[in-house]
């Protein structure tokens, strides 16, 4: 498969989340953002608000992670921050799963928590996060199911902060859990071109990646 740059670049979520963040770094990324058409920038919410209005009368989304990265803190949590970054100007919510109660067995909650989140967010799209490194077969098979049941509009892969990121097996997993009712987004550890497109090919419809540039700068004209 051979993906031309500008279709690439509208795949793309271009990301920066690290704690230590900065806003001139936060500027540069949606500057790069609106060169390069990229769908969207990926934040942290307290970077919300800045990012709306640096991509005013843009094309280019703000996409915001909630309950980021472990996906420990209550639903409430979740669903107050999921107001506040919409109220601040997200177009695009990504939120992580409480992965130790899918593990503990407690899957109603989680699924409660996603349809909280779907439910606040109206119309803005919401990616539900998996972190697929930690799960097993059937936990991330129920996980697809629970955000088809409730509305979410993509199942994605990882943060980038667990112990392994993206895997072609999972995002095919992922694809076929959920056929052509969700988007899947594949996200943690792609790093190249070639490492985007062999996702793509698995299935995904949206790529996570700090390296956004990099991966343009290999992909034909």
């Amino acid at each position: 498969m051979v993906i031309k740059r500008h279709e690439l670049a509208k795949m793309i979520d271009h990301t920066l989340l690290r704690p230590h963040a900065t806003e001139d770094e936060i500027r540069i990324l949606c500057e790069e953002a609106k060169e390069n058409n990229f769908c969207s920038v990926s934040v942290n919410p307290t970077w919300t608000k800045l990012c709306a209005q640096l991509l005013k009368d843009t094309p280019v989304k703000v996409d915001v992670c909630i309950g980021f990265p472990l996906g420990a803190t209550t639903a409430h949590v979740k669903v107050l921050e999921t107001e506040e970054a919409i109220r601040n100007g997200a177009q695009e919510i990504d939120m992580v799963i409480n992965i130790g109660a899918l593990k503990s067995g407690y899957t109603a909650y989680v699924e409660k928590e996603i349809a909280a989140i779907v439910k606040t967010a109206k119309n803005v799209p919401v990616k539900v996060i998996l972190e697929t490194s930690y799960l097993s077969t059937d936990e991330k098979v129920a996980v697809c199911e629970m955000a088809i049941r409730t509305g979410a509009s993509f199942v994605k892969t990882s943060t980038g902060y667990g112990i392994k990121g993206a895997t072609v097996e999972d995002v095919q997993l992922l694809r076929k859990a959920v056929g052509n009712l969700l988007g899947v987004k594949a996200a943690g550890g792609i790093r190249t071109y070639g490492e985007a497109v062999t996702m793509i090919e698995a299935g995904a419809n949206r790529i996570g990646t700090s390296t956004s540039l990099d991966i343009l700068q290999d992909a034909p004209l």
